[in-house]
């Protein structure tokens, strides 16, 4: 189930919900049915992070609950 963000035509409330296609929910401050679609901001075309970012670093940084020297990265 995606999660959509809405602005409610009432009450003007900006909300997001994780609803099923097709669902049509109702605003939750005023319970009303008119909600507006709105643009998710992760939708827009962010660029993703280059793959060098995810690398782990020297030994000790890669995050193994172990401790440093405990992922066999040498």
């Amino acid at each position: 189930m995606p999660i959509y963000e809405y602005r409610c035509s009432r009450c003007r409330q900006d909300f997001e919900l994780l609803v099923r296609a097709g669902a049509a929910p109702p605003c939750p401050a005023c319970d009303t049915p008119t909600l507006e679609k709105r643009l998710s901001a992760f939708a827009v075309g962010r660029a993703a992070p280059a793959a060098a970012s995810f690398a782990p670093g020297a030994c000790g940084t890669c995050g193994d609950p172990r401790g440093a020297g405990a992922c066999s990265m040498n």
